[in-house]
């Protein structure tokens, strides 16, 4: 047997350990399940792995990793390179970009939402808030605005709203506080058994979650037109690790996000939203919608105060929080 390798072999071992040497793995924490709410980070991941050959991955896991309301403080450690997490769990921790959770903002549409969210995103207040925890804002989840799914009787007027104990986040629980409901804060995952065992009577979701989370398995009624405004929910990553990408890697997991971004969009308005119709008239679930001057009267009631004290408090924080909200309510009015 020949003990010497021949170049070329010699060669080959050196190449498949250089391979192996640039292979990136990335572990990315969700919660869940797959759903509407992660198939940009799933396109994410495949596109990625298309354009590398394999060599950068993202593995994807629902929970395995990290709590959802610990997922910022899990890519601040490096425990994960990638996360998604809701600003409206813990509105200290991003309180920049919770500008985008504030109610009837007027918002109409996820491509909408997707731009607003990358203004805000790409402001130097946001980039300075987020970095405070080693993050990078990566892309938005966008979702259409919320209404609510409840048992008892149905909240026929807006003031039927009064001591109803409803699952809210952000700015959509200050827009319910408003009006006299109780808003409780909790992750999309505790919700149906806090509906179950009575803890809230409502709950305020977009439609793939209301499915999702089984709110409509016993809800008995469901709004369709309240519209109190949405959740932001980013996908970030530890700013170590990306500056830790080859360029090539980094070229390929920054190129795909618009095409991840659009594949959402296409997703939620065809299949998930095809399905909420059917899915509501198939369990006999009431449809409960309000004049446009009890709509207004709400609005009233909720926007502008939260606004204002969103605006008040976080100026006292330190924050361009006045620059943010115009910002925002600007591109809504000039169509952006």
């Amino acid at each position: 047997m020949n003990k010497f390798l021949s170049r070329a072999a010699v060669a080959a071992i050196v190449v498949a350990f250089g391979s192996e040497a640039m292979a990136t793995e990335w572990n990315v924490s969700l919660w869940g399940k797959r759903r509407a709410f992660t198939e940009h980070v799933e396109k994410l991941a495949e596109l990625v792995s298309d354009k590398t050959g394999g060599e950068f991955t993202l593995n994807i896991s629902y929970g395995g990793l990290s709590k959802n309301r610990e997922n910022l403080d899990g890519i601040s450690i490096g425990a994960f390179e990638m996360a998604q997490f809701c600003a409206g769990y813990h509105r200290d921790k991003n309180p920049s970009i919770t500008v985008l959770e504030l109610p009837f903002l007027g918002v109409t549409s996820l491509e909408q939402e997707v731009e607003l969210s990358m203004a805000v995103y790409e402001h130097p207040a946001a980039v300075e808030d987020l970095a405070r925890w080693n993050a990078k804002l990566l892309m938005p989840s966008p979702l259409p605005q919320y209404n609510i799914v409840g048992v008892g009787d149905a909240p026929e007027k807006i003031a039927d709203f009064e001591g109803l104990s409803v699952r809210a986040t952000g700015g959509i629980g200050a827009a319910m506080e408003a009006v006299g409901a109780v808003p409780t804060s909790m992750s999309a995952t505790e919700v149906r058994q806090a509906m179950d065992s009575g803890v809230v009577k409502a709950v305020s979701f977009a439609p793939h979650a209301h499915m999702s989370f089984g709110t409509i398995e016993n809800g008995k009624w469901w709004t369709t037109n309240l519209n109190p405004g949405t959740v932001n929910c980013p996908v970030v990553v530890n700013t170590d690790a990306l500056a830790d990408l080859s360029d090539d890697h980094r070229e390929a997991l920054m190129s795909s996000v618009d095409e991840a971004l659009e594949h959402y969009i296409a997703n939620y308005n065809g299949a998930t939203m095809d399905a909420w119709g059917p899915a509501l008239e198939d369990r006999g679930i009431i449809k409960v919608t309000y004049s446009d001057d009890e709509i207004a009267a709400f609005k009233k009631a909720a926007a502008a105060p939260a606004a204002e004290a969103w605006i008040e408090q976080n100026t006292k924080a330190g924050l361009p929080a006045q620059e943010l909200y115009d910002l925002v309510t600007g591109m809504i009015a000039s169509g952006s």
